[in-house]
């Protein structure tokens, strides 16, 4: 089975310019998502997309592929989409799989890659999945840029928010508290589909992309991950996944690129 890895990463997020190239102990943060990824079995090969000429000298310069895609994509599922196609075109292969890794998950991990995957190998059924773990705090359950998930009793989500779900305002002190994790594996017809599919109100109104296969009557298989994550969004969140990065472990086959 042909399951291939795509990073989309460009300059220009909205909330934090940059950052791909970001320095983490000395390494973009694009290029400790790469190594990391690369590093699951599961995987054919790993790529970056990106509209960035810088982004794709430093994949050049450290031997990571990387794949040019057009500056007008405002979803990485559509930049994965156009670099899929591309990738198809010149290796003469058709994918199976298409693992989307968001770029400023600097502590995505290899089991976290092929943990994604397994619901897809084993059920027939499901087209997309999404990593979900569990938050430890409640400033992080409270973080408008954690996107939340709650799910059904097969897994399947139910709803994503930027907002805390479920509640806590009737006093209960414990609820379920789950992220979505941007590893996102998707069958290689649907991405395709998905990308066909009109944006929806729910998903403008949360800014969350997989609202769309829901509000259009789908399914998003979440898979658990006990890997400890965190996104950056912020130069803040930086400096934490710095810190937190600091006796990482796979960090050291790959630190000195």
């Amino acid at each position: 089975m042909n399951i291939i890895a795509i990073i989309p990463a460009r300059m220009g997020s909205s909330r934090y310019p940059g950052k791909p190239l970001a320095l983490i102990h000395n390494v973009p943060m694009v290029g400790h998502v790469a190594f990391r990824t690369a590093m699951s079995p599961i995987l054919s090969e790993t790529y970056v997309a990106t509209c960035d000429p810088i982004i794709e000298d430093y994949c050049k310069k450290v031997g990571i592929k990387c794949v040019m895609t057009s500056d007008s994509h405002v979803r990485c599922s559509t930049r994965t989409a156009e670099a899929l196609l591309k990738i198809e075109r010149e290796t003469g292969k058709k994918a199976d799989i298409v693992v989307m890794v968001q770029g400023d998950e600097p502590m995505v991990r290899p089991e976290m890659i092929d943990a994604s995957v397994k619901p897809l190998l084993e059920d027939q059924s499901v087209n997309v999945v999404n990593l979900m773990a569990e938050m430890d705090t409640l400033e992080e359950f409270e973080d408008p840029n954690e996107v939340k998930v709650v799910v059904d009793c097969n897994s399947d989500a139910l709803y994503f928010s930027r907002e805390p779900i479920p509640s806590r305002k009737k006093g209960s002190d414990r609820v379920p508290m789950r992220k979505q994790v941007c590893v996102i594996p998707f069958r290689r017809d649907y991405l395709l589909h998905f990308n066909e599919m009109s944006e929806s109100p729910l998903e403008i109104y949360e800014s969350v992309d997989m609202l769309r296969i829901l509000e259009h009557g789908g399914k998003v298989r979440m898979a658990p991950t006990g890997c400890r994550t965190w996104s950056v969004d912020t130069p803040d969140d930086l400096a934490r996944v710095e810190r937190l990065m600091d006796d990482d472990d796979l960090m050291r086959q790959y630190g000195a690129k």
